[in-house]
């Protein structure tokens, strides 16, 4: 056993049993096979994660204030908005909150998890999507007119993350099937085999349009840490069966060995994602920024990609979807017309779309609960899936 996984709750149970063995401790210690199971070690990763960001958030909060990192300067969409009621109010909430969801999420999945290639390789687009948002966001902060780190710049290095994983998992003979194999919501069988190329541009999308779909979301107080609590906890659900071979011989649904550590990821970006709410709720205290929206939909479209399932992300994450088409839809339009009538005109008042409905006079806090109304729904039809086949 390694030196740095004694830190790990399973491998520490492990070796205490194992030390136990054959002595007057081995009745007393038996208690801890419990950390054997997926379910206990997913629990305790939630509470942990939880735990830890409603403790550390007042700190972490204050911290940001100390450091000068909040966002003193009207954001785009309020300003060209100019929405009744709130102009101007969130200049001076600390952003980079991201920081805190992803510092517990990272310790507590490296207490309760068991290590794999898997874990490994989400744990590895957490930290490089939270650094390039970290950056997107300093860069926004000390450079106010810039408008934050330059978008193609953004693209490259997801791209970069995206085809790693991708090209790794197909060169890896346990994971290759996950990419060579394309499969689709609501079928049992793949649709296509030995189709390399075509699941290697699938993984790519899923990763990149998961990552830059939340990023979009992420503007009102709540929105998009509440929409990926949700499709996190179909997720959860997803991660556990994929991983169970017996579940996911009576679903058929793929069985992805060493996919149930996943469960703990989920269960943890759950707990970590309800500490952040808790500050994060109208009226905000603290923004997760760049730094949090890019890693958390990053670690959903890995999730997604490991367990086989990238296209039920597509259901489980409708208004995540729904945003990012929003603003693909808007500036696509916007330029055709221009091109053509030499004035450009909008298919919305303003993108992302829940902009749109603040335009119409929604009031944020209504908007953003039937966003999640939205959410539950859209989790509804993925988890369906696994049934309708």
């Amino acid at each position: 056993m390694a030196t740095g996984k004694v830190l790990m709750f399973y491998y520490l149970s492990d070796y205490l049993m194992d030390r136990a063995t054959g002595t007057s401790w081995e009745a007393s210690l038996s208690g801890l096979r419990l950390f054997h199971y997926i379910t206990f070690r997913s629990a305790g990763a939630a509470v942990t994660a939880l735990l830890m960001s409603l403790l550390l958030g007042p700190r972490v909060i204050a911290w940001l204030k100390e450091l000068s990192f909040g966002q003193n300067y009207q954001d785009r969409a309020e300003a060209a908005g100019n929405f009744a009621g709130r102009t101007g109010k969130k200049v001076g909430t600390p952003t980079m909150g991201g920081l805190l969801i992803i510092v517990t999420l990272n310790a507590s999945t490296l207490l309760w998890a068991q290590w794999n290639t898997l874990v490994q390789l989400t744990l590895l687009s957490v930290v490089v999507l939270a650094g390039l948002g970290f950056y997107d966001d300093y860069t926004k902060i000390s450079k106010a007119s810039s408008g934050g780190a330059k978008s193609h710049i953004k693209l490259y290095v997801q791209i970069a993350l995206a085809l790693f994983i991708g090209v790794y998992l197909w060169r890896l003979p346990a994971t290759s099937k996950l990419i060579t194999d394309v499969m689709v919501p609501f079928y049992k069988y793949p649709i296509l085999s030995s189709a390399g190329v075509l699941g290697l541009v699938i993984t790519m999308l899923t990763i990149v349009g998961s990552s830059n779909a939340v990023n979009l979301t992420d503007g009102l107080d709540g929105l998009a840490i509440g929409c990926t609590l949700i499709v996190s906890f179909v997720f959860l659900i997803l991660t556990y069966l994929c991983g169970n071979a017996k579940a996911a011989d009576y679903l058929q649904i793929p069985h992805v060995p060493g996919a149930g550590e996943l469960t703990v990821i989920c269960a943890a970006i759950v707990g970590a994602g309800l500490g952040f709410l808790w500050y994060n709720c109208h009226p905000a205290q603290v923004f997760m920024g760049d730094t949090g929206s890019l890693a958390l939909g990053g670690a959903l479209g890995i999730i997604a990609v490991l367990i086989h399932q990238p296209l039920v992300l597509i259901i489980a994450g409708g208004v995540f979807v729904m945003e990012a088409l929003s603003v693909i839809l808007q500036t696509s339009y916007f330029r055709l017309t221009k091109k053509r009538f030499g004035a450009g005109r909008r298919l919305f008042l303003m993108a992302p779309i829940h902009h749109h409905f603040e335009k119409k006079n929604w009031t944020e806090t209504q908007v953003v609960m039937r966003f999640y109304i939205l959410c539950v729904l859209c989790a509804v039809v993925a988890l369906s899936s696994l049934k309708i086949r």
